[in-house]
């Protein structure tokens, strides 16, 4: 897991965020894009996506990281519960939110934000299964998107420059992304997305169905409604956002209890495999986010799980010595484990072994081929020099922005490729790309003016050009 701020302010991996939806807002205030009432539309809006954080908290903004292994499990889980409430699995994008509040939520209708303190709360992936059940129950049930048609629109314009501003921020990091995607706002907070008491439980009712088609017990979510219900009984200024936001009620809380009891004779649970990668994952976020000395102290045993925190913990210090013999241990022991091998390219790479960490990111990508593995292969080929390394670095960067044409790191890590074998022209779309998606328009009409006077109608260049000309032409008239 790479590329995110902690609290001490650390970077884990890669370059620092950028804030994106703050410039996204002032500049529209500063050039008279939008009337008063749009804009305090939009500002009030784009606190969907800022639910659970105090303004204080606000100013400095709200991170979303990438990690393939976490996202994978997510996925995993998150996808039948999909399928069983007939919505497409593309059109649903999950988001891991670092922050250590308790708290999940639904924002422009097809965006599901998960907090990691709520990922590390859940004692086991059940219980995570059933917060999805219940979040996909308020997607099905449209319970975010009955507004007005301005107010819609507003959540569309303001959703969806928040998600890419996100995607500008990962700046290629092999593993994960790092995003401000929010800030300085200082009105309405987790109330303006309290649900209310029938969408509740008409949650309740669609999520426990889902569950009960794909086989997996609702136990998970009554055990969570417990923890919710302690939670209750603290004052509003000590409660978790998500009890603020999902109020509980005792009839929600029978009706879940009921339907446990009925399938206590079906034998339901969930699928063996995910308890011991929900214990990874767990074991993953609090080394990446915790204090190094702590998890080695905690980190004593011998189990997968604590080695795993270990080998996190000391490369965290640094320790990388003994973060490597404790990662290379693992990898003996099971070498086709693709997150052990991206790990150990990660250390490497990290502490400036850049050639080294090049065998550790292919052997990653070759068990799990993935977007991200590619970027974090292709950063570190970039870095060891070489034009054929220079090559190969450009290949998998095209086929990452094939996969995530929305990922704005990927793009710029292109165009500095590109540029780097004198491909000007393509460097220039690419960097063009990025700009665009980064709302940073007139660097987008920079590059693309410079990749005007060198691609001519000919071209294979030429469309993508066009299209991005046109992009940048309705940012203006917007």
């Amino acid at each position: 897991m790479n590329n995110a701020q902690n609290a001490d302010g650390r970077v884990i991996n890669g370059q620092t965020a950028i804030d994106v939806a703050d410039t996204m807002v002032g500049e529209t205030a500063q050039r008279g894009r939008l009337g008063l009432h749009q804009l305090l539309v939009a500002a009030l809006l784009l606190l969907m996506v800022v639910i659970s954080i105090s303004p204080a908290k606000a100013q400095r903004g709200l991170k979303v990281i990438r990690d393939v292994e976490i996202e994978t499990l997510l996925h995993d889980i998150t996808n039948p519960v999909l399928d069983a409430a007939g919505i497409s699995r593309g059109s649903v994008k999950l988001y891991i939110v670092q922050d250590k509040n308790l708290n999940a939520f639904v924002a422009g209708g097809l965006n599901l934000f998960v907090n990691t303190g709520l990922l590390m709360r859940t004692e086991h992936a059940g219980q995570l299964a059933g917060v999805i059940a219940h979040e996909v129950g308020h997607i099905a049930g449209g319970h975010l998107t009955r507004v007005s048609g301005a107010q819609e629109r507003a959540v569309a314009e303001v959703i969806l420059s928040t998600v890419l501003g996100a995607a500008a921020a990962v700046a290629g990091a092999p593993a994960l992304g790092t995003a401000i995607i929010a800030g300085g706002q200082t009105v309405a907070q987790s109330d303006f997305l309290a649900f209310s008491r029938s969408q509740e439980q008409a949650a309740d009712q669609a999520g426990v169905s889902y569950l009960r088609r794909i086989g997996v017990s609702s136990a998970g979510l009554a055990e969570f409604f417990q923890i919710l219900d302690e939670q209750s009984l603290l004052s509003a200024s000590r409660q978790n956002p998500y009890v603020r936001s999902h109020p509980l009620t005792r009839d929600r809380i029978r009706f879940v209890e009921g339907q446990v009891e009925q399938e206590e004779s079906d034998g339901r649970g969930y699928p063996a495999e995910w308890t011991e990668r929900h214990a990874r994952m767990v074991a993953k976020l609090e080394a990446f986010l915790g204090e190094p000395g702590r998890i080695l102290q905690k980190a004593t045993e011998d189990s997968l799980t604590d080695r795993y925190r270990r080998a996190i913990a000391l490369y965290r210090l640094p320790d990388l010595k003994n973060a490597v013999a404790e990662i290379d241990s693992l990898i003996a022991e099971n070498p086709d484990d693709p997150y052990f091998h991206e790990l150990k390219g990660q250390m490497l790479f990290e502490n400036g072994r850049v050639n080294e960490a090049v065998q550790p990111y292919r052997d990653a990508l070759k068990l799990k081929p993935t977007t991200l593995f590619q970027i974090g292969l292709a950063r570190a080929l970039m870095e060891s020099g070489g034009n054929e390394s220079g090559r190969e670095a450009i290949d998998h960067l095209q086929a990452a922005v094939r996969d995530e044409p929305d990922n704005a790191g990927a793009w710029r890590l292109l165009g500095i490729a590109q540029g780097r074998a004198g491909d000007e022209a393509e460097a220039s779309l690419s960097l063009a790309e990025w700009a665009l998606l980064a709302g940073k328009r007139d660097d987008a009409e920079l590059h693309a003016r410079r990749a005007e006077s060198k691609i001519g109608p000919n071209d294979p260049g030429w469309l993508q050009l066009q299209d991005i000309l046109r992009a940048i032409e309705d940012k203006k008239s917007g």
